[in-house]
């Protein structure tokens, strides 16, 4: 019997064909294994990642007036807005087959592992721009292979979500740049001090560079290593055909123009407002400090930046260098609530407590509260109580002795323009009295004054403690007609996608009758008059103003207005000093007066609106009677119609003159000639 011996050729054939077959059983199956694993990777969302977006305030002209960063200063922008030339040397000198892989260069990993064995050390890095994102995003810089591990899976989950271009955006606002810039607008801002949708060829090249190693490649740290890396960037940038060599070697031939790392002693633009606007958006519009420094808010506010420099400049003029005297200034437009101009102490470095909120007594700066509340109660400008030393009881047989200044009394009657303008304490407890204390507590309120007050006699001198802000508001009510708009210092705040999460709109409540308040406003500006507590500075200002002055041991005010803008100023002492009385407390009328023209400077003077239902007459102010041309004195005067005097002054008039003709008829008719005289005889 035969035997049939296999061949050793078939027996090799055989088995290659098993090893064949189960290769395409292996091959079927990992498909098979990485389809549904990357059908799962990408049904997998990827692990929640906040980047960190430096939040912006502006001023009301769109200027910046301070950032926000917790360490990593990042403003967000779209694609669209970085130029072809960053994006292209990034790419060149970062992942030249960014466009090109899924996530891994293979050819570039086998290069770095050459480099790698020939040198016996890691000295050629091999990932791609994903990768670096997944780290940078998501993972530390461990060298662990778990960490390794992580990073892979999270580069194939980026390409499997995101494409290319999304990819490369949230890497170009992602990369550290050095000092504190994260992302190309901050490292734009940073380098050039411009947008980077505005960087030349020579800037992208630089700043492409800088990633690599910041502390090492910074242009300010050392801009000769630098300009060596833009060499290499260029060069790159060459090789892939994004650029000729003619265009490389001009930009590393441009001459750069660093716009200078920002001391961190510099001043900042209004630094009071600035903690205001971040104290009101943690307060008032309940957003956390997490948003409020890492969120990228852009915070829009009413701030005018050139009143608040001439703000500064004037606090800091009239402030004197040899003894810590302090000042508040703060102003807003009356119409609107919106504060423009904020200076809150005399230097913040030193101080940063906000005195235009600190609480001291207004004394007779608060007497306008009292005049309106009398004159909506049946009081003119023409009313007129005896000042003279008085003795008030009141409560349980308590006695109440004020005094004028220097104890200084006319013993007779005086009307309430003369009490205002000469500031009479007598006049305005008295007033205070007949009106009943509850009626002053009332009316400031109204206004706007929320700080505690108790009914007593000397309320009406000032001697509750109000801050500058609250006299603001108020004294912006009566400049509105007795409407009261409240303070406004954000405009809008939108997130960082630019979806607006908050937004102010200023509403006006009426509070005050507006004849009364129109009257009041014309006798407040009798203090910048002769006679009056502030006519010193009359000369300085070139337009109608209405305010009143107020002096305590402690504080110096003066608080105001014209038609286009409410100002009260402060000054004084933090640690209950009392003041100098010639050269401390004569400071904050001048320092008012000189800010309130400067910050109108390019406005034409405005006239206060005069509302229905107000009737003008002149009168001979020794006897409050209508005056006639006769009249040596004659003085223009508003009341609510209906008021006004109607008995004509006879003291001063020819026989045979009509007393019934008045003032302001004789002064608009034309003088007559002598034949018309004569024939008139």
């Amino acid at each position: 019997m035969e035997v049939i011996r296999n061949i050793p050729l078939l027996r090799i054939f055989r088995y290659f064909r098993k090893l064949f077959m189960l290769a395409l059983v292996a091959l079927f199956v990992s498909a098979i294994l990485l389809t549904f694993t990357l059908l799962y990777l990408r049904s997998q969302p990827l692990p929640p990642s906040f980047i960190e977006q430096t939040t912006s305030i502006y001023a009301e002209n769109g200027e910046v007036i301070d950032t926000l960063f917790g360490g990593e200063n990042r403003t967000v922008v779209p694609l669209e807005r970085i130029p072809n030339e960053l994006i292209q040397a990034t790419i060149a000198i970062e992942d030249k087959n960014f466009y090109s892989h899924v996530g891994f260069d293979f050819l570039r990993l086998a290069r770095a592992i050459v480099v790698d064995i020939q040198h016996m050390a890691k000295v050629q890095g091999a990932s791609t721009i994903t990768q670096q994102l997944a780290r940078n995003l998501y993972l530390t810089l461990d060298k662990t292979w778990e960490r390794k591990i992580k990073e892979a899976i999270l580069t194939i989950q980026l390409e499997l979500n995101y494409t290319k271009d999304q990819l490369m955006a949230l890497y170009l606002n992602q990369i550290y740049y050095g000092h504190a810039a994260y992302g190309v607008q901050a490292a734009s801002k940073t380098y050039f001090g411009k947008d980077v949708s505005e960087l030349t060829l020579a800037e992208a090249s630089l700043l492409a560079g800088t990633p690599k190693g910041p502390g090492i490649y910074s242009a300010y740290l050392n801009f000769d290593q630098a300009k060596l890396r833009q060499r290499l960037v260029l060069n790159a940038m060459v090789d892939q055909g994004f650029i000729t060599k003619e265009q490389a070697d001009q930009a590393h031939a441009q001459e750069l123009h660093l716009a200078g790392l920002v001391p961190s002693s510099q001043r900042v633009m209004a630094p009071y407002f600035r903690d205001y606007i971040t104290f009101l958006v943690k307060e008032k519009y309940k957003l956390s400090e997490e948003q409020l420094i890492h969120g990228g808010l852009k915070i829009y506010t009413t701030l005018d930046p050139v009143m608040q420099e001439k703000a500064e400049q004037t606090v800091e003029k009239y402030l004197p260098k040899d003894r810590p005297l302090q000042a508040a200034l703060v102003a807003m437009d009356p119409h609107t609530g919106a504060i423009k101009a904020m200076v809150g102490g005399r230097d913040y470095k030193e101080s940063q407590y906000n005195r235009v909120f600190a609480k001291r007594q207004p004394g007779s700066s608060f007497k306008p509260f009292l005049y309106l509340a009398a004159l909506e109660n049946g009081f003119t400008p023409l009313s007129e109580l005896k000042s003279e030393p008085t003795v008030f009881t009141y409560g349980n047989n308590q006695e109440y002795v004020p005094r004028n200044f220097g104890d200084s009394y006319p013993n007779g009657f005086i009307n309430l323009h003369q009490a205002i303008a000469r500031s009479d304490n007598i006049y305005a407890v008295k007033t205070h009295m007949l009106l009943g204390e509850d009626k002053l507590v009332e009316t400031a309120q109204r206004l706007g004054i929320q700080s505690k007050m108790t009914a007593i006699p000397s309320l009406a001198l000032g001697t509750v403690p109000v801050s500058p802000m609250e006299m603001a508001t108020a004294y912006s009510t009566i400049a509105n007609l007795g409407e009261k708009v409240e303070p406004i210092a954000i405009v809008r705040i939108e997130d960082q996608e630019g979806k607006v999460i908050v937004e102010e709109k200023g509403l006006r409540t009426p509070v005050a009758d507006s004849v009364s308040t129109f009257l009041l406003t014309h006798l407040m500006q009798g203090v910048f008059e002769e006679g009056g507590t502030a006519h010193r500075v009359s000369a300085q200002l070139n337009r109608p103003v209405a305010g009143k002055t107020g002096t305590t041991d402690y504080d110096s005010w003066l608080v105001g207005f014209t038609p286009q803008l409410t100002l009260a100023v402060w000054t004084g002492y933090d640690e209950g000093t009392k003041m100098d009385p010639v050269d401390d407390s004569r400071l904050a009328v001048p320092l008012w007066a000189e800010f309130m023209e400067n910050a109108l400077a390019d406005r034409p003077p405005s006239l206060f609106e005069v509302p229905d239902g107000v009737q003008s007459v002149y009168i001979n102010p020794q006897n409050g009677k209508l005056a006639t041309a006769h009249c040596p004195v004659q003085e223009l005067v508003y009341f609510s119609t209906g008021t006004e005097p109607t008995e004509y002054c006879t003291e001063h008039l020819p026989p045979g003159v009509d007393p019934e003709q008045p003032a302001n008829e004789a002064r608009n008719e034309p003088e007559k000639s002598f034949w018309k005289r004569l024939f008139d005889w």
